[in-house]
């Protein structure tokens, strides 16, 4: 003998029992599984520049692209801004030095910085046309030894945008004198260092952020240096 089949309809005053925490899952309040509020996905941080940077286009894509055709990757604005901390989210950086404005020089790049809490971003290109930079949560100065934080890190743009977060080994972060200015480092190899000319520099993997050579080769010439921070 087959069973019967009971069909019955919710009245309208009426709530039918649903698991715990999954209550009106597609109501007011957009409950999930758990019952967590849905919350805005948070928009991330916008690199804002008070003036062009000849370093970073501020190009969204480049017209190879648009066409369906490959082209060499461009450092663009829009690719480095969500690296940053959220907490810079929007905030106009300004150009504090630039070797086409102010010469090469590390000791004016030292003049030229802003207060001491305040975050750096340093961008480079090399006489091969690779552009690449760090990070500092701190103004970049003179130091007897090395200063930063953890948000500091090394980028690079060859070819697609790579960065190179600090991996807790150690903490050198920042360092620099008249003669050399150095990030990231440990037996003896630095992520990124500058001479005090401005017109050389390297690059080799450390420790502090286990980074890749930013350029194509292990020691460069500067081409252009920019740095920028907050006002």
């Amino acid at each position: 003998m087959r069973g019967l089949r009971v069909h019955y309809q919710l009245l309208p005053d009426q709530d039918e029992d649903l698991p715990m925490g999954c209550e009106d899952p597609a109501g007011e309040g957009q409950r999930g599984w758990e019952g967590a509020p849905a919350t805005a996905e948070e928009e991330p941080c916008r690199l804002v520049l008070s003036t062009p940077s000849s370093i970073l286009s501020d190009r969204e894509i480049d017209e190879g692209r648009m066409l369906g055709r490959s082209a060499p990757t461009e450092a663009t604005v829009s690719q480095l801004g969500p690296q940053l901390p959220p907490r810079l989210t929007q905030q106009p950086w300004h150009l504090l030095y630039s070797t086409g404005r102010d010469g090469f020089s590390l000791r004016t790049l030292y003049r030229s910085g802003a207060r001491l809490d305040a975050p750096a971003l340093l961008l480079i290109r090399d006489t091969e046309a690779q552009a690449f930079g760090a990070f500092s949560a701190s103004a970049i100065r003179s130091s007897s030894g090395f200063y930063g934080t953890g948000e500091t890190f090394l980028f690079s743009f060859c070819p697609e945008l790579k960065v190179f977060r600090w991996t807790g080994r150690n903490d050198f972060f920042v360092k620099g004198d008249v003669n050399l200015l150095m990030v990231g480092g440990g037996s003896g190899r630095f992520g990124l260092w500058l001479d005090g000319d401005l017109h050389h520099g390297g690059s080799q993997p450390c420790e502090t952020f286990d980074n890749e050579t930013l350029s194509h080769r292990e020691e460069f010439c500067i081409q252009d240096l920019e740095m920028w921070g907050l006002a």
